[in-house]
């Protein structure tokens, strides 16, 4: 479980995060959502000790995430940032094989190479293992990344918005890659996603914010209701009957 109590990051006197008092169950996909500036991406990067907090606590599998040794936490959480800066020169297989370092710090043995393998197949980029990531469009290289990211055997996996300048085509490949990965790898995989939509057809539970604040959590069926997304969103939003479930339309 991913616990916070009262965490909280102050910025200025006016610009705050938090505090956020949430439970993130083990298992399955979690999914952040919110208008631009409610603090999604901040909050992800205070559970994965990327940004400090001022106050109250973060807790991931039980271990205080201010206070572990970053060795040990690297065992259990993994984070993969929005910005990557990636080396041009650097394969595919060399980007993935970094995910080993907590486990290995740069001795890789037979078993990482298979662990390698594996994520590289996993997201279908065997035939471009080889191939130096300046090569790659930019959704095979955020493919590459969450490989990167999925190679560390973390229990914990935390991605801000994985889907960012992918097309729709890809970036319902990267969903059902991370809805795959949380059952066949048992990840407890928490995202930050635009799209609501996206959210409610992948994600097993929702967390929205507003104003720094955590605003609702529920089950996609407790989230996709008109009244909640108008008051996530501050616009007009009617939820509809799908196909595959609740589509939120923006009025």
């Amino acid at each position: 479980m991913i616990r916070l109590r009262d965490a909280a990051k102050n910025y200025s006197e006016t610009v705050r995060i938090g505090p956020v008092a949430l439970d993130i169950p083990r298992g399955g996909i979690t999914a952040l959502v919110g208008p631009n500036g409610a603090g999604k991406s901040t909050l992800l990067t205070m559970i994965g000790r990327l940004l400090g907090i001022d106050e109250g606590v973060i807790e991931v599998a039980g271990m205080d995430v201010a206070r572990t040794k970053s060795a040990d936490l690297a065992r259990v959480v993994s984070i993969l940032r929005q910005e990557n800066h990636y080396v041009s020169r650097l394969t595919v297989r060399q980007l993935v094989g970094f995910g080993r370092f907590p486990h290995t710090r740069g001795r890789l043995n037979a078993d990482d190479e298979a662990v390698i393998s594996r994520c590289i197949d996993f997201l279908g980029m065997t035939g471009l293992q080889d191939r130096y990531l300046d090569e790659l469009s930019g959704g095979q290289r955020q493919r590459a990344y969450v490989a990167m990211v999925l190679c560390q055997e973390t229990d914990y996996v935390l991605l801000d918005e994985p889907l960012n300048n992918l097309d729709i085509a890809r970036s319902v490949d990267m969903m059902r890659h991370l809805a795959r990965a949380a059952v066949e790898f048992d990840r407890t995989i928490v995202v930050v996603l635009h799209d609501i939509n996206f959210a409610a057809r992948y994600a097993d539970r929702i967390c929205a914010m507003k104003d720094g604040r955590v605003v609702h959590v529920g089950t996609p069926d407790e989230i996709m209701r008109d009244d909640v997304l108008t008051d996530i969103f501050e616009t007009r939003v009617r939820v509809i009957d799908g196909p595959d479930g609740p589509v939120a339309c923006y009025c």
